[in-house]
């Protein structure tokens, strides 16, 4: 039986009216397309579960903040609104404001890395593991075991294995690991969190090892909800409160805005008073690559509606119908005996492809072909997050064949009603019905990198 979502704390004040295109059209666009998601057209998508990037709504606050937009060139008060909204939901000192996370991302690497520092994750990100591999770094999955098997149910996939990290040490030495990189809300594990018990741990580890701890706090907001929720320890502390935890453990940030920050676009590093050389060779860096430290790509109205929006996301009563949302579509199509990722994540529900399309080898690319599939049906797009968006191995030149062959449903941030999850839920159990006559893929175009965004593909046979 479904779970009913918890009611949204708040009501639409504004519509923008999308269009349902006749599956004959669904099919001409998605083989146009060349069965892959990300070069549809948005006018010819119905339901966009693409991606939780940027395609969030904002708050009333937000929008008028925008009004206050100070775009001066040099000294913006918005930036200083921002470096306070840090300062006060995450606890971070030092602020450099970039275009976007992956922005971001490449100050950062590019900072601290040198060639053959060996990079432990927990699990990668397409993304990061680009950039800490284009700065010489070399990537190792640190996460337990758990996170790699779709249907094992653990409430914390999302934590490191300390017997991992101790081998990569012991192989490596201490003096090749500068830093451990963590993501709240893992999203290529199906958005699964981590524990503050873990990360204390980890903590304890990497300061007896002299090794430094980065976090991707792109997700960080959903990761503190459920550590409220499935943690007892803080079942009764405040989300701001697990916010500035998870923050003390570490000495770097980064965060895509674009999610937990409620905006459109934007992104910094945040960063301890402790870190202040580090700091001030990113925010040396920020004026070459990005634009000046006190705007780093940022319009000011844009680095308002980041200041606010980091404080519109610290609220328990918006996580709660943020993630109900998200298990009302996952218990829909548990229902309907649809294999998924398990327990449901944060920001998406993530289908194993694997297991949906079994008779599709790895290397003929299922869950891509059942994210075109899932878009032919019912106009709704998601996208593949498995063999394709994995990549290639740089040495070897082969398919790295990730242990999880997933598709994304990803939910944007205050934006569909629960009757857009029937209609998905419906439209993939439809898919579903009929997987058995559903063919492969192979490449007709394949980028040299992050090859999801722009490959082409067609059927096998």
């Amino acid at each position: 039986m479904a779970k009913r979502p918890f009611p949204e704390p708040y009501k639409i004040k504004m519509v923008e009216p999308v269009n349902l295109r006749s599956r004959e059209e669904r099919e001409r666009a998605i083989k146009e397309a060349g069965y892959n998601t990300f070069l549809l057209k948005s006018e010819d998508v119905f339901i966009d579960l693409l991606t939780d990037s940027g395609t969030g709504a904002m708050s009333e606050n937000q929008w008028a903040g925008l009004m206050l937009g100070d775009e001066a060139y040099a000294g913006s008060k918005n930036f200083y609104h921002l470096c306070d909204s840090v300062k006060d939901i995450l606890g971070y000192d030092l602020v450099v404001p970039t275009h976007q996370g992956r922005g971001a991302e490449h100050l950062f690497f590019q900072a601290v890395l040198h060639e053959g520092d060996i990079v432990p994750m927990n699990m990668y990100f397409t993304t990061t593991r680009q950039h800490a591999e284009l700065a010489g770094g070399v990537f190792k999955d640190i996460i337990i075991d758990e996170a790699h098997i779709p249907a094992a149910e653990h409430p914390f996939k999302g934590n490191v294995d300390l017997r991992k990290l101790e081998a990569l040490v012991k192989e490596f030495g201490a003096e090749r690991i500068p830093w451990v990189v963590l993501a709240p809300s893992v999203n290529m594990a199906g958005g699964q969190p981590f524990s503050i018990a873990n990360l204390r741990e980890v903590r304890q580890f990497c300061e007896a090892h002299h090794i430094k701890i980065a976090l991707d706090i792109t997700r960080i907001a959903e990761n503190a909800y459920f550590i409220k929720v499935r943690e007892p320890e803080f079942k009764d502390t405040s989300i701001t409160e697990i916010l500035h935890t998870i923050c003390s453990f570490s000495d770097a940030s980064w965060m895509s805005a674009k999610k937990d920050g409620l905006v459109n676009i934007g992104g910094f590093l945040g960063l301890p008073e402790r870190e202040f050389e580090l700091f001030d060779k990113l925010r040396n860096m920020v004026v070459v690559y990005e634009g000046l430290h006190t705007y780093g790509g940022m319009a000011g109205r844009d680095m308002e509606a980041l200041a606010r929006g980091l404080r519109d996301v610290a609220h328990f009563e918006y996580l709660r119908a943020r993630v109900s949302q998200v298990e009302y579509l996952h218990s829909r199509l548990a229902d309907a005996g649809i294999p998924l990722v398990n327990p449901c994540g944060g920001h998406g529900v993530f289908l194993d492809a694997r297991s949906f399309l079994p008779h599709i080898d790895q290397d003929e690319f299922p869950a891509q072909m059942l994210a075109a599939q899932i878009y032919a049906a019912g106009g709704v797009r998601s996208m593949e997050r498995g063999n394709v968006s994995a990549g290639r191995d740089p040495k070897t030149g082969e398919n790295r064949h990730p242990k999880l062959e997933l598709v994304r449903l990803t939910i944007p941030r205050r934006v569909y009603t629960q009757t857009h999850m029937d209609y998905a839920a419906d439209s993939i159990i439809e898919v579903w019905e009929k997987r058995e006559s559903i063919p492969g893929l192979k490449f007709v175009y394949e980028p040299p990198i992050l090859r999801f965004f722009q490959a082409r593909f067609e059927p096998v046979g």
